[in-house]
């Protein structure tokens, strides 16, 4: 076993503890080591694998246009809301999931709470569906169609998922 099996991790926490202690008298430095060193060899073990972005330039594409859409998505959610109550046509939508990660399925499902006007209200337990609520649904194949255009296939092509 290395003796520094989470080196970021150590260093942050050498930092980190002389910083709360206001102090680099020698027994702080020294403690400070301890915690670095002890602490994440005995969480090691705890840690998942967490997939490796594959494509990271995709990933901060991804980032920029999820911003986008949350601001033109609030724009149009306010236009909903200013409106009458009565053009509001509210549903669920059960979109077929082609991620299979954890780690997919929890960011397309952010992804898709993030953007006002829509919340995701559950996985299935097979975790083959995902259920959406939407503020306004007027055409349930259009929204899946774009959920998985837009967020579920970037998402494939960035984690290899």
């Amino acid at each position: 076993m290395m003796l520094l099996p989470m080196p970021f991790h150590s260093l942050l926490l050498f930092i980190v503890w002389l910083l709360l202690n206001n102090s680099v008298s020698p027994g702080h430095i020294v403690l400070a080591s301890f915690f670095a060193i002890t602490i994440p060899w005995l969480v090691t073990g705890m840690r998942d694998d967490h997939p490796k972005i594959l494509r990271p330039w995709l990933a901060i594409r991804y980032v920029l246009m999820v911003m986008k859409d949350i601001i033109t998505a609030n724009v149009e959610v306010a236009l909903l809301i200013i409106g009458p109550a009565k053009k509001l046509k509210p549903g669920f939508v059960a979109i077929p999931l082609d991620v299979t990660t954890d780690l997919g399925i929890t960011i397309l499902a952010s992804t898709v709470s993030l953007t006002p006007g829509t919340v995701s209200a559950e996985v299935s337990k097979d975790k083959a569906w995902l259920f959406v609520h939407a503020l306004h649904l007027e055409n349930e194949a259009e929204l899946i169609e774009s959920v998985k255009q837009r967020y579920e296939r970037p998402i494939k092509e960035i984690f290899g998922c």
